[in-house]
């Protein structure tokens, strides 16, 4: 049985592995089951481009989490090179303030370059007392709608955000943004780990998340194979898709 592309194009594996030749099999593994793949700063540290090259060559659009927060023309920079890369998805944060955030869409646009930026607004490691301890007196929802308002009227496409302010974000700025939901845990998987913000497949994709990111309860499955299929029949489920023959 096989589900239709479009659930498949919904789901991101975050390819955490210490080595090329691990990330290497276990997308492998998964790629049937999953449209991207994510290269985050484990490995693209260690690796370098070729890390990206693992997605090219299963024709798996690339997901680069690097969460660039610098002065505006150096993550200008880095966008452009990640332009010349040929990836789809780049992260920065939100936080880096209107310049910085304009100075990348406007890269993109020079570019005229099909690379969505994603605005990280509160990691979903945080929760109300992490904010505070940065003196941030506000919730996780009410700081991460005041940085996607920034990104969105900064020229940002995409935004990253938890399961729990996905409607909240859908809601306040429409059909347009494409919302990005890791912290993502599949039905009966026990545990957050250090994630403190999570939700099910199904939560994300009812609140109006256009791809959400599954990682460890993937690779750290008995059966990574079987745990991708998995979560993406919970995709499949909550987008009203039925698995074809």
């Amino acid at each position: 049985m096989s589900v239709a592309a479009g659930a498949r194009s919904r789901l991101a594996f975050a390819l955490d592995y210490g080595s090329l030749d691990d990330a290497r099999r276990g997308a492998e593994v998964v790629a049937e089951s999953v449209g991207v793949l994510k290269v985050g700063l484990e490995l693209f540290v260690r690796e370098g481009p070729r890390a990206v090259a693992i997605g090219q060559a299963l024709d798996r659009a690339v997901f680069l989490d690097l969460k660039l927060h610098d002065i505006p023309e150096t993550v200008e920079r880095a966008v452009a090179s990640a332009i010349g890369l040929g990836v789809r998805y780049l992260t920065l944060h939100a936080g880096g303030g209107p310049r910085m955030l304009e100075a990348a869409a406007r890269r993109v646009e020079r570019e005229r370059a099909d690379l969505v930026l994603l605005a990280v607004t509160v990691l979903t490691s945080l929760d109300t007392t992490d904010l505070a301890a940065v003196g941030v007196a506000a919730s996780p929802l009410e700081h991460a709608t005041r940085l996607a308002e920034l990104a969105v009227g900064s020229g940002v496409r995409g935004l990253v955000c938890s399961a729990a302010e996905a409607a909240a974000l859908r809601a306040r700025l429409g059909p347009d943004p494409v919302l990005v939901t890791p912290g993502i845990r599949p039905g009966g998987h026990a545990g957050k780990d250090d994630q403190k913000r999570v939700g099910t497949p199904a939560d994300a994709i009812r609140a109006g998340a256009s791809l959400l990111v599954v990682g460890r309860p993937i690779r750290d499955a008995a059966d990574p194979r079987l745990a991708a299929k998995a979560v993406l029949g919970e995709v499949a489920e909550a987008l009203g898709e039925t698995p074809t023959p």
